[in-house]
């Protein structure tokens, strides 16, 4: 949520700040501003709605600076007009600061402020802060020992009154050669160039600049001028930081031949599931012909084909397992759930992060706690991490905590925060609406499960074999879903222009698929539409059937295929347009649904790979056709960094 970019250097920073917003955009924003410093002055703009509007008034300004702040808003204090946008200025137009998070104390400072003749021109949270380094720097004559500037130190004492998840960027027109930035509980990380130097939220918006990174942690901050780079603790203590070397090239946040992100991200999803396979299975994995049929006890643990570097200690003993997760990484762990208990005997649950902080599942020893967020920032899913760590801790050895997460931002503040990592390894995704890191996830789960499985003895080898041979086969099964398909499905959106509601059916491991496909079309076509557990229809949802509600049942052969066959003739019996998700081999396929979005025959364990791809390309053809911003729907941020 809310973007941040800023700039020092040798080019013109409005360029560098635009073109740094816009690779941003993916997060999710409803108004835009900038702040330069030029000739003593601070000079700035903001508009609501899109970038565009904000490019339309730069262009008939000149604004030549070689220094700047920008950024995009997403609504949390104050309505998304321009009066709310970022920057926010102090009193006397001499401060400008660009703020991502929410300033927890901000009335009692604003109340302070009031006390001491301040004005507030805006409903925001972030007004405070240009204030409040405003009121220190009118009464500091000098810096404090120690401390690189009077603008510097203003700033450290600002951020110390501040309550909260926050990262931001200051200029102050007094200072025309320093840009100060801080974090806390917040994403920020710093580019360095050859004289010039970067700041942003996340590092697509760095990447056409420079590969050199480095991320502030909580409670740092650092001070940016054309000689170089310095970061400092909040409480003022010199830091030494080593950068880091990003490995993706600009080419990754260019859409190329495709109209949107998510498309493109749709098409990279074999490629995708390639690497992952490709990182942790072991390719020449071989086990004697006499314990094909054993369970993996009668052979050493060290032979097992699954390589996620994850120690004894978090693994050994594990008698539970709790997953946090928000959103599309909340399905993914659905299905992740179904195969730890269904594979490695595993009990499991999964809570919303959001309501874990307040509604903790009992303690229990040996449990093993794995938080799942594709970005590695999501606000909820953070907290609910630490405060599982700290009551595990209070609560004595017995029950000590193990903590793994699942992203696809290794160097995210997940990455930070828990000892033990699954990089989903992904790439960059813009679209805000998940689909190669939902994919990778389950990637992921599968992986995870089926380590345990092995450490746990609760697998043969045959059906392990069978397994990974199956999962290898997926990538070429997803490219020929994508070239065999892709076109029909396009022309079946044809027919939804006008629907105003979908409901997404599926049972046992393909349930979850029937919520995130759900997700997916609610995310972007703005199309009411609900998952549900097929068998769950005739207790309530059937009555929300019509002919003017299709539905989607997800209806793959296996355990549960004929009762999601009885279901889907329930829905049909009452006028419903009934759309498939079944391979074309199946025999009632032809005679029970209207539209079949085909997929190839696999194993029912498998298939939540496959039956998700048709339903992100319906939701999206939905979409595009509606002519609707698919890559930024309306109230939606890729990576949700606020409670």
């Amino acid at each position: 949520m809310c973007g941040i970019v800023g700039y020092i250097g040798t080019q013109i920073a409005t360029d560098v700040l635009m073109s740094g917003l816009e690779k941003l955009e993916y997060r999710g924003y409803d108004s835009a501003g900038l702040a330069t410093v030029w000739e003593g002055q601070i000079n700035y703009l903001r508009a609501k709605g899109k970038l565009y509007n904000l490019r339309d008034k730069l262009s008939q300004v000149e604004m030549p600076a070689q220094i700047g702040i920008g950024h995009t808003r997403w609504a949390t204090h104050g309505k998304p007009e321009e009066y709310n946008a970022h920057p926010q200025l102090d009193p006397y137009g001499r401060v400008a600061v660009v703020q991502n998070g929410i300033i927890e104390n901000y009335r009692e400072l604003r109340e302070e402020l009031k006390g001491k003749g301040y004005e507030f021109k805006s409903d925001t949270d972030t007004e405070v802060i240009p204030h409040l380094i405003s009121e220190f720097l009118s009464h500091l004559s000098k810096p404090e020992p120690g401390s690189p500037s009077v603008f510097f130190e203003a700033v450290r004492l600002a951020v110390k009154r501040l309550d909260g998840a926050f990262a931001i960027a200051v200029l102050c027109a007094d200072y025309p050669n320093e840009l100060i930035v801080a974090r806390q509980q917040a994403p920020l990380s710093i580019g360095l160039g050859q004289g010039e130097f970067f700041c942003a939220s996340d590092t697509p918006a760095l990447v056409p600049y420079t590969q050199a990174v480095v991320s502030l942690d909580n409670g740092e901050m650092a001070r940016l001028t054309p000689l170089g780079v310095e970061i400092y603790s909040f409480d003022g203590e010199r830091l030494n930081k080593k950068p880091r070397i990003l490995n993706w090239s600009p080419t990754l946040v260019e859409k190329q031949v495709f109209k949107h992100f998510m498309l493109k991200e749709i098409h990279e999803q074999p490629g995708v599931v390639r690497d992952c396979l490709n990182a942790y299975i072991h390719d020449d994995w071989q086990v004697p012909e006499t314990s094909k049929t054993s369970k993996s006890a009668t052979v050493n643990k060290s032979l097992s084909p699954i390589n996620l570097n994850l120690p004894n200690a978090l693994c050994e003993g594990v008698e539970q397992v709790q997953i946090l997760a928000c959103g599309t990484s909340w399905h993914a762990s659905l299905v992740g759930k179904y195969l730890l208990e269904q594979l490695a005997d595993l009990p499991t649950t999964v809570q919303y992060a959001s309501e874990a902080r307040y509604s903790p599942i009992p303690l229990r020893p040996n449990t093993m706690t794995i938080g799942v967020t594709q970005s590695g920032e999501t606000a909820d899913t953070l907290a609910a991490l630490a405060m599982e760590q700290q009551r595990r801790i209070n609560a004595g050895a017995a029950f000590a905590p193990r903590l793994l997460g699942i992203t696809n931002r290794p160097e995210s503040s997940l990455g930070q925060m828990v000892p033990h990592l699954i990089d989903t390894r992904a790439g960059i995704e813009i679209g805000v609406a998940a689909t190669k890191t939902f994919l990778a996830q389950l990637i992921a789960f599968y992986l995870l499960a089926l380590d345990l499985a092995w450490r746990r003895q609760t697998i043969s080898v045959s059906r392990l074999e069978e397994i990974i041979k199956g999962l290898r086969q997926i990538p070429s099964q997803i490219e020929l879903i994508l070239s065999s398909h892709e076109q029909d499905i396009g022309e079946l959106s044809h027919d939804f222009s006008d629907t105003q509601d979908f409901i997404f059916l599926g049972r046992g491991i393909n349930f979850p698929i029937a919520l995130e496909g759900a997700l997916k079309l609610k995310e972007i076509s703005y199309i009411h539409a609900e998952g549900y557990p097929a068998g769950e229809m005739k207790h309530g949802p059937i009555a929300l059937l019509d002919d003017k509600v299709p539905v989607v049942a997800i209806a793959m052969p296996g355990m549960v295929y004929e009762k999601v066959i009885s279901n889907a003739q329930e829905a049909k019996a009452r006028d419903a347009r009934l759309i498939g998700v079944t391979p074309k081999t199946s025999g009632e396929s032809a005679e029970i649904f209207d539209d079949l979005l085909s997929v190839p025959e696999v194993d029912e364990l498998l298939s939540p790979i496959l039956t998700v791809i048709p339903l992100q390309l319906l939701a999206y053809h939905i979409a595009a056709r509606r002519g609707l911003d698919v890559d930024q729907p309306r109230n939606l941020a890729k990576s949700v960094t606020v409670e």
